[in-house]
């Protein structure tokens, strides 16, 4: 950050008089809402912190680290008593009288922009330190950050930038919240483009790779005559021969390739079972196939929907970081696992995901599907709490995300678990359900 930059920004903080809200709402960026109408952002991205200004949004996840609570606590609707640069340096000091005092009490938030140690920094009135973003120990700077330490300064830093004039200090910070977020969209979707198309990739290559059902009904006429002709031939056959030469019952000359370490008389049933396996196998391979079909229409769904986000917001709800490591935890061998406000969402990508998602929600999960539309099912994890009506919002869209291609309005029927009856396969009958209505925008529709 510019001295100039922080001394406008310090300007103009001080028009205001409370703050209504201070949250983390993402891993290294503070919320701060003044006067319950203008939220500013401070991004304390070490190496590349930033300030900007932009509508309030919801956390990418919840924090809830000590620093976290004593943030909510003593800054939500506390007193702003000034906003200060001191000493000229790198840092934006609040000083605060926090709602929650019985008496005079005065706590500062100390926001440092230094490089590789910036930092927000809770602080009492005797400067000691309070609660802190990263803790730091004597073994990294000469400035232990620790809750119960006192805050020294730090080292004074020699300015050679050009001092700038900033007019309107709202405008400057939402214009570099738009250049933000423009780069920051692209970086996220294209790393996220690129984990949607690799998954949908593979799955094209696994289908490619399923075997033909005549040539299985070759194979399995193949190996019924290997077996057949080694019965026929079962006295020719020594203990350590590798092959069977003779004539088929068509009089043809034939080699049939003897299996290693199966005796004699079991090799005929070592070929009916291969000819019983290629028989299930073709009987079975286009139930293979739609489920791999399934599964790469699902991705090719969220691959179109990251394609249409515009928010970083709507690419971490498609794409999750922290989905994968969860999914072990959840035990889930079936389906996608999505988190949308710190609640576990479960989607199935196709009917027998959809079934077997059923089978594991609890009665008080919320179960969700498009209404008269073949789709996913979508299972809300709820502990029998109640889900905020964003959380609900946000689950139906992907419902429609990942079960429709066509753009336009759609109906998603939600209810509790216990109201759903299972009828044959993944077909259910559902009372007492409540309805939310979802529209798709346009997108470019693939074949």
């Amino acid at each position: 950050m510019k001295l100039y930059e922080l001394k406008a920004i310090a300007k103009r903080l001080n028009n205001f008089t409370f703050i209504s809200r201070a949250r983390r709402i993402e891993d290294n960026t503070i919320e701060i809402m003044f006067d319950k109408s203008d939220s500013y952002f401070f991004n304390m991205t070490r190496g590349h912190s930033f300030i900007y200004k932009a509508p309030s949004q919801r956390p990418l996840q919840g924090y809830n680290a000590p620093f976290d609570t004593l943030l909510h606590t003593l800054l939500s609707a506390s007193k702003l008593i000034s906003v200060d640069v001191p000493n000229n340096d790198r840092i934006l000091r609040l000083t605060l009288a926090p709602k929650s005092s019985y008496k005079d009490k005065i706590i500062y938030l100390q926001l440092e922009f230094t490089g590789k140690n910036t930092n927000a920094i809770l602080i009492d009135d005797n400067e000691v330190i309070i609660e802190a973003l990263r803790h730091i120990d004597a073994d990294s700077s000469f400035r232990v950050i620790r809750p119960g330490m006192e805050l020294l300064n730090i080292p004074p830093y020699e300015r050679t930038e050009e001092a700038k004039e900033i007019a309107d200090v709202d405008a400057y910070l939402e214009e570099k919240y738009t250049q933000i977020q423009a780069k920051k969209l692209l970086e996220m979707k294209k790393q996220k483009l690129s984990v949607t198309l690799k998954k949908s990739q593979k799955l094209a290559q696994l289908l490619a790779k399923l075997p033909d059902e005549k040539a299985l009904a070759k194979e399995e006429q193949k190996y019924k005559q290997y077996a057949n002709l080694i019965l026929a031939n079962l006295y020719q056959i020594k203990p350590y021969d590798t092959k069977l030469n003779t004539y088929d019952f068509e009089g043809n000359e034939i080699s049939i390739k003897l299996p290693k370490n199966i005796k004699v008389n079991r090799m005929s049933d070592y070929f009916f079972n291969l000819a019983k396996r290629a028989k299930n196998k073709a009987k079975n391979i286009h139930i293979e196939k739609e489920n791999l079909e399934s599964k790469k229409a699902f991705y090719d769904n969220i691959y179109y929907a990251l394609e249409q986000a515009k928010e970083p917001y709507e690419l971490e709800l498609l794409v999750p970081k922290r989905a994968k490591s969860q999914r072990k935890k959840e035990k889930l061998k079936e389906g996608e696992l999505f988190w949308i406000e710190d609640y576990k969402v479960l989607v199935g990508r196709n009917s027998n995901e959809n079934q077997k998602l059923l089978a594991i929600a609890k009665a008080n999960d919320l179960w969700m599907h498009i209404r008269n539309v073949p789709s996913s099912h979508v299972i809300i994890r709820t502990d029998k709490q109640n889900l905020p009506e964003s959380v609900i919002k946000a689950a139906a869209k992907l419902c429609v995300d990942f079960s429709v291609k066509n753009p336009g309005d759609y109906e998603v029927d939600y209810t509790k678990r216990k109201f759903v009856k299972v009828q044959e396969g993944s077909n259910v009958l559902y009372n007492k359900y409540d309805t939310i209505r979802v529209t798709k925008e346009g997108v470019e529709i693939r074949e």
